[in-house]
């Protein structure tokens, strides 16, 4: 059959995994999984869209979570209703091609906010705090680094050229 590219990567996304690797998880086992080594050529809606029908059998998605941006590129996180459907997803579709590259996965480290919001121990007021704290160190570091690059010594010609004016 002759498929368009996109639908090319989906059948051999959707295609029965291979025999995985044996799966070391570092992370105690959670409902939320993090997907890394993704294609960094999808668009996020195709991304988003192919990950559901991949893990979809697994057992109910709550939520898929994937940014473009540098920091996040090529991961997702997928968030299961529950831990077994999240663990046989991790078991069987650790190193699974998809999109041409090898998925690689792993529980998350921390509980997802749809997680914590189903389960009621979700608080709006902790995480802006947490939010807020992160952008100050961040502009604290910025600015540190500026004041480094301000207070580094000058290149011989730098200083020629002051002393000449």
């Amino acid at each position: 059959f002759f498929f368009r590219p996109k639908q090319r990567a989906l059948a051999t996304a959707c295609a029965a995994p291979m025999a995985a690797p044996a799966a070391t998880s570092a992370n105690a086992p959670k409902e939320t999984v993090y997907v890394n080594n993704l294609s960094e050529k999808v668009n996020q809606e195709e991304m988003k869209k192919s990950l559901y029908a991949v893990f979809a059998p697994f057992g109910p998605i709550i939520d898929i979570v994937h940014f473009k941006s540098n920091k996040m590129r090529g991961q997702a996180f997928v968030v299961f209703r529950d831990v077994p459907a999240a663990s046989s997803a991790v078991r069987q579709m650790q190193g699974f091609p998809f999109y041409d590259k090898p998925m690689k996965l792993d529980y998350a480290k921390a509980k997802s906010d749809a997680t914590a919001k189903l389960d009621g121990s979700y608080l709006a007021k902790v995480r802006e705090e947490r939010t807020a704290k992160r952008r100050a160190e961040r502009e604290e570091r910025k600015a540190g680094a500026k004041k480094e690059k301000a207070a580094a010594p000058k290149a011989p010609r730098e200083e020629a050229a002051d002393a000449e004016m």
